[in-house]
């Protein structure tokens, strides 16, 4: 090769890299070995990546996990041909940011039509839907809200979980939204236009456990008319739930090993083995280790289900997410067709100040109650369950605030009232009126970015 025409080559690399950087949407590009060869500017805005960390690197190994989801065109190697495609997608940015993005995905072929890489453009509508839509437009989520360093660190291990399939353990107190975890999984995996099938094991009588799991033949006991299919079986090429899988009996462990083992089983009553594909993702609000020293729980079947291990915060450890899930709740009244106002100051401290052993679930319910009581007009305490007033009342008044304490809580913060408030164990509100009252005094401790106008 000549220097004129390598010089020429060099230049028209650069000209290319110079105008797609000054592109208004992002531009990733690869090559047939998912190489990242493209990267510019807005890409690196939207990703928090920056373009050295991923050039020159498979996307799926760069991102973590395959940036377009279960939308990856590449995800069972080089496709034979590749359609022109446009979709909305969630991501979360490096720095742990949920974005709600739209993806436009164009083939690259070479002169005889084989295709030898992807470029996809992609614009941030974030702030078109706004974030508290997310959780109803994008079902993969299916309506898990929150804006907590925790939730956010949920929402990346349900999108990692969802690029393979091995077995999942979801943990958390109860209410604090397990299966919606699970389905979440389901719905962002390959495996989501196969059925996802939930099995409450703690409901199911001990007599049925195993007809229900694996199924059963005609004749296998009284009152088996006809063969059966269980839920395994029902979940074939998708995804089954176990919650409360500590509740199962050793015989049925034994049987949940096995078909995690090598995906086989019998119909109680049958000697011909049956074969599944089927991903387990299992749930429990028990400390499966002290089941285990108890006698109550197989050690092999533990680390056989929580090959992919997921914890939910309780609610009491996020309650800065307490405003957004009650405007998410609102919203859902206002959609069945309820006239719906607000949460007083004063419900709203009632509120923050619970220790909501029911977590989210538990604030749902208060929420209907007290937007039901309140019959359109602004819910107040009263409106509240008598639960809520009842634990608070005990506590005595709102904590009364003093300079220092406020002082203290905004300079370990570094100026976040947000932070600071849940230091001081009140409501944002209650620490916003105080720092009105008080902003002479306290001006130099408060980060201007958090200034409520």
């Amino acid at each position: 090769m000549s220097n004129q025409l390598q010089e020429k080559l060099v230049a028209d690399k650069k000209n290319l890299e110079h105008i797609l950087d000054h592109l208004q949407e992002g531009i990733i590009g690869h090559d047939r070995e998912r190489r990242i060869i493209y990267f510019n500017r807005v890409a690196e805005e939207i990703t928090g990546y920056a373009k050295d960390e991923v050039i020159g690197r498979d996307c799926h190994e760069a991102f973590g996990g395959a940036l377009c989801g279960k939308q990856c065109s590449f995800f069972g190697g080089v496709p034979d041909s590749l359609a022109n495609q446009c979709y909305p997608l969630n991501i979360v940015t490096k720095q742990g940011e949920p974005k709600q993005v739209e993806i436009s995905v164009v083939g690259m072929t070479d002169e005889l039509g084989r295709v030898v890489g992807i470029l996809a453009i992609i614009r941030d509508i974030t702030s078109m839907v706004g974030f508290k839509l997310w959780p109803e437009e994008f079902p993969q989520f299916g309506g898990l809200v929150g804006r907590n360093p925790k939730m956010i660190q949920v929402f990346r291990q349900i999108q990692a979980a969802a690029e393979n399939h091995y077995p999942v353990l979801i943990t958390g107190e109860t209410g604090t939204g397990k299966e919606l975890v699970a389905a979440a999984i389901h719905n962002m995996s390959k495996r989501s236009k196969g059925p996802f099938i939930a099995v409450n094991c703690g409901a199911l009588p001990e007599g049925v456990v195993e007809s229900e799991l694996f199924g059963h033949v005609k004749g296998a006991f009284s009152g088996a008319i006809r063969d059966k299919k269980g839920r395994f079986e029902l979940a074939q090429k998708g995804t089954i739930f176990l919650d409360e899988v500590a509740e199962f009996s050793k015989n049925v462990q034994v049987k949940l090993l096995r078909v995690l083992e090598n995906g086989t089983f019998e119909r109680v009553g049958s000697e011909k083995t049956t074969a599944v594909d089927v991903r387990v993702i299992s749930a429990t609000h028990r400390n499966l280790k002290r089941e285990i020293e108890k006698k109550n729980f197989r050690e092999d079947l533990f680390y056989r289900i929580k090959v992919v291990p997921i914890h939910l915060p309780p609610l009491r450890e996020r309650k800065d997410d307490i405003p957004l899930l009650l405007e998410y709740f609102q919203e859902q009244a206002r959609k069945q067709g309820q006239k719906v106002a607000r949460f007083s100051n004063a419900a709203l401290e009632v509120m923050m100040r619970y220790s909501w052993p029911g977590n989210v679930r538990e604030l749902q319910h208060a929420a209907y109650h007290a937007l039901a009581k309140g019959r359109g007009r602004a819910a107040g305490p009263e409106d509240l369950p008598q639960e809520l007033r009842s634990s608070t009342s005990q506590r005595g008044a709102p904590r009364k605030l003093n300079l220092e304490a406020v002082q203290v809580a905004l300079k370990r913060s570094g100026g976040n009232k947000v932070k600071a408030a849940r230091t001081l164990g009140i409501a944002r509100a209650t620490l916003y009126r105080f720092l009105m009252s008080h902003k002479a005094k306290l001006s130099q401790y408060i980060n201007e970015t958090f200034i409520i106008l």
